[in-house]
């Protein structure tokens, strides 16, 4: 394709974006009216609830064309409605977001919270479908809230949102890891599934390479895995370690830092960050490691299974009662 011709592909494709954007909201729009119209009808005794059913039918027999309204659509769109009508913080991101993706997060979610941040992140990763429902089984929400990453002083100290762009623990269940494995088994299933692992990660992230090459002096070193953010705007390296976190692990990362900030990183790029991702890890031991750390560095363990749902939305419920006695 001829180059001067893009600036005109582009504009297509983001015209195409625009109506797909607007058709989405339109429809989003539909099903709440029709929520709401049916709840208040029902509210005020002018209705029962065997409306729904008698709608649908009425729909199938007199207005074949219009496809999508079943009996049970119908409940959805009510439940839908009935889900974010006290929340109008909500009102603007449900619209953002495909029909789709809007069953799966108030259908999945226990809390309004949940949903809140379900919502969120849907549209700043763009998730589909699959990815979306990956994401709850995974327990994204319940991770995230219990979370929290312990971080050297200089990662504490920059400007960047941290906490929101790296997770205290990760889950790499697609993998199909077996016990005992290595970190070249981890490293290849990594890249091996690079989709699923950026997933995880966030979509910020791009893939640089594997064994990414440094040259200091006269020696070779390698990265287990590099790659770069696009929000912060810095390279990202991962070091693997597949058994418990050790104080002198840290030592190799902050020599990597220094090479790539050194001899890779661009003037205008900010300073690389290293996450040390461990099998397990001590929470006290890591503190006392990272302390004193001037490196942009932290730590954060994998898991090769889904996590217990369960035991996190005790641990969840668990941490909510502790900050309401608190205040």
């Amino acid at each position: 394709m001829e180059k001067r011709f893009t600036d005109i592909i582009q504009l297509i494709k983001q015209s195409r974006e625009n109506a797909i954007r607007a058709v989405n909201a339109e429809l989003i729009n539909l099903y709440w009216n029709i929520g709401a119209y049916i709840t208040n009808k029902i509210e005020q005794a002018e209705w029962g609830d065997s409306v729904v059913s008698e709608l649908a039918k009425y729909i199938q027999q007199n207005e074949p064309e219009i496809k999508g309204f079943s009996d049970k659509n119908i409940w959805r769109m009510k439940q839908f409605y009935e889900t974010y009508k006290d929340f109008p913080q909500l009102s603007p991101l449900v619209r953002e977001i495909s029909w789709t993706n809007n069953l799966l997060i108030f259908s999945r979610s226990k809390t309004i919270e949940e949903m809140e941040f379900y919502l969120k992140h849907v549209k700043l990763e763009n998730y589909s479908k699959r990815e979306l429902d990956r994401q709850i089984s995974a327990s994204l929400f319940e991770r995230t809230m219990i979370g929290s990453p312990i971080l050297s002083t200089a990662l504490r100290e920059s400007n960047h949102n941290i906490s929101s762009t790296f997770k205290d623990s990760y889950v790499f269940e697609f993998l199909n890891l077996t016990e005992p494995h290595n970190e070249s088994d981890l490293q290849r299933g990594l890249v091996r599934q690079m989709k699923n692992f950026i997933l995880e990660l966030g979509k910020d992230f791009l893939f640089i390479d594997e064994e990414y090459k440094l040259q200091v002096g006269g020696s070779d070193f390698f990265i287990d895995l590099l790659f770069y953010h696009r929000g912060l705007q810095c390279l990202v390296a991962f070091e693997l370690k597949a058994d418990k976190f050790k104080p002198d692990h840290l030592g190799q990362l902050n020599f990597y830092l220094e090479a790539l900030d050194r001899d890779v990183k661009k003037p205008n790029e900010n300073p690389s960050i290293g996450i040390l991702l461990c099998k397990d890890k001590d929470i006290e031991v890591v503190e006392y490691s990272l302390s004193r750390s001037l490196s942009p560095t932290m730590v954060s363990e994998y898991k090769t299974q889904l996590p217990d749902k369960k035991l996190l939305q005790q641990k969840l419920h668990e941490l909510f009662e502790n900050e309401a006695d608190n205040k």
